[in-house]
């Protein structure tokens, strides 16, 4: 089973891993109808359906024994742990929500339901769709210019896009992305652990732009034990 699973060693109180192809996950995951927005659920309680998460990208608990847990197939999975309110976060930040700081507002609902302070959160940027494969418009590339982040660190055009590759035109690095958002909220540098994985490239996981939309979906989770 494990070797279905790509694990990460937050702390001996927390279970979080994202799945790899064709996994059965080990147990239920509290999972949400993911619509790309920057709505924040607060898990109260451990037996929520996904009909009831409708219009849900993240979610936060301080619940033991509850897993949460969001999908993905290219966007980038956000987990988070703080260690000194024993609470958690997962967020799909996709290229919409990643613009609109997803990550942030989840951070926003652990300070605002547990206490959380940014500074001591640990975060994991999992699998997701990297720079070189993370080929856009001009009209997405626009948008990232325009969004404040470093345009140096995030955007690179790459010569005449060639029809049918990755090769040429506009890429954006959403992990990176992703990561000077953790920054820019408070988490400290050597707490933001990156997967590296893109999940176009490394076949072992989902990914919609290699495979379509109608493929399956990696399960990024993350539990109180």
């Amino acid at each position: 089973m494990t070797d279905t699973l790509l694990i990460y060693d937050i702390a001996p109180e927390v279970e979080a891993f994202s799945t790899r192809r064709d996994c059965v996950l080990p147990y239920p995951v509290i999972q949400a109808h993911q619509t790309h927005s920057v709505n924040v659920a607060v898990i109260d309680r451990p037996d929520y359906t996904r009909e009831q998460l409708e219009g849900v990208d993240a979610m936060v608990t301080n619940l033991r024994g509850v897993a949460i847990g969001i999908r993905s197939a290219d966007c980038i999975p956000v987990l988070l742990y703080d260690p000194v309110h024993k609470a958690i976060g997962a967020a799909h930040s996709g290229w919409r929500g990643t613009i609109n700081k997803i990550a942030n507002w989840t951070i926003r609902a652990m300070a605002l339901n547990y206490g959380s302070r940014p500074s001591d959160l640990i975060a994991v940027i999992g699998p997701g769709i990297g720079a070189d494969a993370f080929q856009v418009g001009e009209d997405v590339a626009q948008l990232f210019k325009q969004s404040g982040y470093p345009v140096d660190r995030i955007w690179s055009f790459r010569g005449p896009r060639t029809e049918g590759s990755m090769a040429g035109g506009h890429h954006i690095d959403l992990p990176e992305v992703v990561r000077i958002t953790l920054q820019e909220s408070g988490i400290r540098e050597e707490n933001i652990h990156m997967s590296g994985i893109c999940t176009y490239q490394d076949k072992e996981f989902y990914s919609a732009r290699r495979e379509g939309n109608t493929c399956g979906r990696i399960i990024n989770s993350i539990k109180l034990v």
